[in-house]
C-alpha cells in the first residue's frame, strides 16, 4: 500500500474514533440531566445507609408479638390476713356548713371574752395615775385660790382636775350638814370653798360660769346652778356633783379626783343665793 492510503485509513480510524466518544459523552450528559446524581454521590449513599437505624415495627408486628407473649394460665393470688373493717371519722370525712358556722362562732365567742377578761384583770392590777385627772391633784396654796376666786369674778377653774372652785359661806354651814350629800364634805366646806366638777349630771356637758347672773348655767339643755352648784332650774336631775379636798397645815388645796360624789337633790338651798343679774343662757330658773 501507498503512504497515502495509510494515511487515509489511519485519519478514518481517527474520526470514527473520536465520533464514538462524542456519541457516548452526549449520552451520559443527558443522563445526568438536572436533579441526577453524580456516582460519589450514589456512593456516600449507599456507606451512609450502613448506620441507619432499623426499620420501625408496625402496628402488626406490635400486635403479633404481643398475642404470641400472651398466656391462657391463671395467676395464683398471694394468701393474705382479712382487714377489720373501721368506720371513717365524720370529722375527718368533712365538715358541713353548720358545724363550720357553729364552731366558728363559739371560737370568736370565746376568743373575746377571753380577751376582755384579761384586759380587765391587766386594768385592775395595773397602778392608779397619780398625776392626772382620776388621782389627787393640788391646786395651789388656800389663799392663793380665794384671792383667784375675787379677782376671776366668783369662780375659779383648774382645767387639771376639771373641776370649778367656788367659796361656800361659812354662815351656810348648818344647813348643810343636814343635807345628806353633804356629809362626806363638810370637812372641806368648812374652810369656805367648794369643788364641783364640770359635768352636767343631765346629759354630761361642760357647765361654764355666767359671770352676770354668778350661776352655773349649762349650754346644752338650760340647766343652772347657784354658785355652789345646786340646782335652780332646768332638766338636771341634782345638783352639780363634786369632789373631796383637803387642806394641809401648810395651807395646801389638794383635790381628790379618783371619786365623784354626787350633787345635792333638787329643791336644795343652803345659801339663798338668787340670780345677782341677767342669765346668760335663757331667762330664769324653774
Amino acid at each position: 500500500m501507498s503512504p497515502a492510503a495509510i494515511i487515509t485509513i489511519a485519519v478514518a480510524a481517527i474520526v470514527v474514533l473520536a465520533a464514538i466518544v462524542l456519541v457516548t459523552a452526549a449520552r451520559r450528559a443527558d443522563v445526568r440531566g438536572a436533579g441526577a446524581l453524580s456516582r460519589e454521590t450514589v456512593r456516600r449513599d449507599k456507606d451512609s445507609e450502613i448506620d441507619l437505624p432499623p426499620a420501625r415495627a408496625t402496628g402488626r408486628d406490635v400486635e403479633r408479638a404481643v398475642s404470641q407473649a400472651r398466656s391462657t394460665g391463671l395467676v395464683v393470688a398471694t394468701p393474705s390476713a382479712p382487714v377489720v373493717w373501721v368506720p371513717p371519722d365524720a370529722d375527718a370525712i368533712g365538715v358541713s356548713r353548720r358545724q363550720f358556722l357553729n364552731r366558728a362562732t363559739i371560737s370568736l365567742t370565746g376568743a373575746g371574752l377571753t380577751t376582755f377578761a384579761a384586759a380587765g384583770f391587766v386594768a385592775f392590777l395595773w397602778p392608779t395615775a397619780k398625776g392626772g385627772f382620776g388621782g389627787k391633784i393640788s391646786v395651789g396654796k388656800l389663799d392663793d385660790v380665794l384671792s383667784s376666786i375675787r379677782t376671776s369674778g366668783g369662780f375659779f377653774y383648774n382645767a387639771t382636775a376639771r373641776s370649778w372652785v367656788t367659796q361656800y359661806p361659812v354662815d351656810a354651814l348648818p344647813k348643810a350638814k343636814a343635807v345628806a350629800n353633804y356629809k362626806p364634805l363638810i370637812s372641806g366646806m368648812q374652810n369656805g370653798i367648794v369643788v364641783l366638777y364640770q359635768k352636767c349630771p343631765h346629759l354630761g356637758c361642760r357647765v361654764p360660769q355666767c359671770v352676770s347672773s354668778q350661776w352655773f348655767e349649762c349650754p346644752c339643755h338650760g340647766s343652772q346652778y347657784n354658785r355652789v352648784g345646786e340646782k335652780k332650774g332646768g332638766p338636771a336631775p341634782r345638783g352639780m356633783d363634786r369632789f373631796q379636798f383637803t387642806v394641809s397645815d401648810a395651807g395646801d388645796v389638794v383635790i381628790d379626783t379618783g371619786n365623784v360624789f354626787p350633787g345635792p337633790p333638787i329643791g336644795t338651798n343652803t345659801t339663798g343665793q338668787e340670780a345677782e343679774g341677767p342669765h346668760c343662757i335663757g331667762g330664769g330658773h324653774g
